[in-house]
């Protein structure tokens, strides 16, 4: 992989994993379209989501500071709450990582028509939770939580945004703009780095070729700077969007390229 190659995946995929569009379904796109693919190279891979999580640690630090800070007060208060809420939506995905992944690996690769099919799918989601007005609630309470942790769940199918899934099934429960978005990157963070602790006991097993490629030192630099870097820009900016409720532009985004997957892989 080269140092352009390793630009361009890494900017993808630090962008939409925090914009409701699909990392996977645009990676799976790249692909198609240039040649190019990182999800065959593992060292790339632990690369960019470990890029991922730290922009979101940069972004949202204050918020991460003021969980520990609560935990270590050893009560039951808000923050200790908040952390209660992310374990319980950590439940879903962890059952499908580790019962169902090597069934989702297997839809990972039936290409263009299944990702084209998903972001349709996104779309309506985010359509539908613009146009809902469900009663509001003033917290997330642990029932949304596992709701919202199912709908994560099921967003590991390729085209089906993470976050436009988790945030969009938020809208539709009434959780407020505010608090949501936090809510959904904070949420994150424990599968990805679980996804990315896979992939290096994958690397091991399979060896230290398995796991580089063809991949140079300077061109898994790059594509970590290019992740990190994006992906600080775009959680920042999706937290301005949600707190706005400007996600049926994305909505209109992701109909027209889940029509144009389906139309390129027929």
């Amino acid at each position: 992989m080269s140092e352009l190659e390793a630009l361009l995946l890494g900017f993808v995929q630090g962008l939409t994993e925090y914009l409701p569009v699909s990392s996977s379904g645009h990676l799976t796109i790249g692909a198609y379209l240039f040649g190019v693919n990182g999800e065959d190279n593992l060292t790339f891979n632990v690369a960019v989501h470990v890029a991922t999580v730290m922009s979101t640690i940069v972004i949202l630090w204050k918020e991460i500071i003021w969980i520990f800070k609560g935990l270590f007060k050893g009560q039951l208060n808000e923050e200790t709450r908040y952390v209660i809420n992310i374990l319980i939506s950590m439940i879903p995905v962890g059952i499908v990582g580790l019962f169902l992944k090597d069934y989702v690996e297997e839809i990972f690769g039936s290409g263009l028509l299944i990702v084209g099919c998903m972001l349709l799918v996104t779309a309506s989601l985010l359509a539908f939770s613009y146009f809902a007005r469900p009663r509001q609630k003033e917290k997330i309470g642990p029932v949304d939580a596992f709701i919202i942790g199912i709908a994560q769940a099921v967003a590991v199918m390729p085209g089906l945004s993470r976050s436009g899934s988790t945030i969009a099934t938020g809208l539709l429960l009434g959780n407020k703009k505010e608090k949501l978005a936090q809510f959904s990157f904070l949420m994150v963070i424990p599968p990805i780095l679980g996804e990315a602790l896979l992939d290096v006991m994958k690397a091991a097993k399979g060896g230290t070729e398995a796991a580089v490629g063809d991949m140079s030192v300077s061109a898994l630099v790059v594509g970590f700077m290019a992740a990190f870097v994006a992906g600080c820009l775009a959680c920042k900016w999706m937290l301005n969007i949600v707190k706005k409720g400007k996600l049926i532009y994305f909505a209109i985004y992701c109909a027209i390229v889940g029509v144009i997957s389906i139309i390129c892989s027929i």
